[in-house]
């Protein structure tokens, strides 16, 4: 049986493509292997959201070759989309794949096997194109990626996506339900809902399904424990969405909203749809029917143009607002994208700098928010049993805990009495 490894980087996405690629991997008969291994084949799915994503994935696939000369080794994913001659001219790639046609991944590697053919295809997009259909593959049975939609219509000035990914393009609701439905029966108690821009699901759609009722007929599938969200984009944060939250226990009240920046200007210069006080108006909106609504973001720092002023702005939005958590970034130039050219970039220095306080600034808002469940019962999803005989686990609200009590097996969801939070961690016992 010849054996396959991946190597994934990036986001969510990204996660559930390798997850879907080694299904069909699998039902050609190969047998999935870890990327610590030698492989006979190495999958290698790359970002290129800044230039570190670039770098590392460079990195990864120069160290699959090292690990074993002999294997065939396949770059897709975003980098390989945008950069395919710079992969391709990395001694010992084989095969060079985009976001698209990946149905035809086996059939290209048993080729490349067979001829000692080089294949590099990458779609343009400039054809007609659909959501790509490769039900996902997942070994733990906790919590499963469901991949809802693909592609991105926004463009903001920073950000290579739109042109890695495509067009809006939505999966058909009775595909996204069939794959719900399988993945309960192999138990999955949480599906965390992904795609590129998942909040313009079923935009495009004849008749048009918005995520809402999407998330609707999932929760009406026997066996649905929890629903998440992995990122949506603050505008498309609709009424009936967060209705469906507050009103729907399963419906995990945790949202990771990117804002970007707490500046105007810099929201402008970005290329955002939306300003401070929409992001403040709709936060508002969730916590008036949903106190405890976890609502984490993404930052950028060093935007060009984004002045010391602009970035106190930010931080003072940040504590305005009480953020769970933060995912923090430094502004890449990325190029062919507009923000590559304009004026007013912020030296590496000042990004680093900014990029540290921002993250000293995430524990306290994420030691702040978890001290609030202290004292309460919270309902954990357990991931796993350490050696010391405590669980582990993350609640409702995306909160890592730990609790002793009656050994429980992964992928039960059990209440847990919080009496500390400690180095990162709620910390509780279950006796229920």
């Amino acid at each position: 049986m010849p054996s396959v490894a991946f190597y994934t980087l990036g986001c969510k996405v990204n996660q559930y493509e390798s997850a879907a690629l080694a299904s069909l991997f699998a039902g050609h008969g190969y047998h999935i292997v870890d990327p610590g291994t030698g492989a006979d084949v190495y999958v290698i799915n790359t970002c290129t959201v800044t230039g570190t994503a670039d770098q590392k994935s460079r990195q990864a696939v120069r160290r699959a070759v090292r690990r074993n000369p002999n294997a065939t080794v396949v770059v897709t994913g975003c980098y390989a989309q945008l950069s395919p001659e710079k992969v391709a001219a990395i001694p010992g790639v084989d095969i060079v794949i985009g976001t698209s046609g990946r149905k035809e991944m086996v059939k290209m590697v048993e080729k490349a096997m067979t001829t000692g053919s080089r294949i590099v295809r990458v779609h343009d997009f400039t054809d007609d194109c659909a959501f790509e259909e490769i039900p996902a593959l997942f070994e733990a049975r906790t919590r499963a990626y469901l991949k809802i939609q693909e592609g991105c219509r926004d463009f903001c000035t920073y950000c290579l996506v739109p042109y890695a990914r495509g067009p809006l393009r939505s999966r058909f609701p009775d595909a996204v339900l069939q794959e719900a439905e399988r993945l309960v029966a192999a138990g999955f108690k949480e599906l965390v809902l992904t795609g590129i821009n998942i909040g313009n699901y079923g935009i495009e759609l004849s008749p048009t399904v918005g995520l809402h009722r999407l998330i609707s007929l999932i929760l009406e599938l026997p066996g649905v424990a929890r629903v998440r969200l992995s990122s949506i984009e603050p505008g498309n944060v609709v009424p009936g969405l967060g209705d469906l939250m507050a009103d729907e226990p399963r419906f995990c009240p945790h949202l990771h909203l990117p804002l970007q920046s707490g500046d105007d200007d810099i929201l402008r210069l970005m290329g955002r749809r939306y300003r401070t006080a929409d992001y403040r108006a709709m936060v508002g909106r969730l916590r008036e029917r949903m106190p405890d609504v976890s609502v984490s973001t993404d930052v950028m720092v060093g935007f060009p143009g984004e002045t010391e002023a602009a970035f106190t702005n930010t931080v003072s939005f940040i504590h305005e607002t009480g953020f769970s958590g933060l995912h923090v970034f430094k502004f890449s130039p990325r190029p062919g994208t507009p923000a590559q050219t304009f004026s007013g970039q912020v030296h590496g220095r000042e990004k680093e700098r900014r990029l540290r306080l921002l993250l000293e600034e995430s524990g306290d808002l994420t030691a702040a928010f978890a001290a609030r469940f202290v004292g309460r019962v919270v309902h954990v999803l357990v991931e796993r049993m350490c050696p010391e005989g405590f669980c582990e686990g993350f609640s409702e609200h995306y909160l890592p805990v730990a609790f002793e009590g009656a050994e429980e097996s992964a992928g039960r969801i059990v209440p847990v009495k919080i009496s500390a939070f400690d180095k990162g961690v709620l910390n509780g016992f279950s006796s229920f």
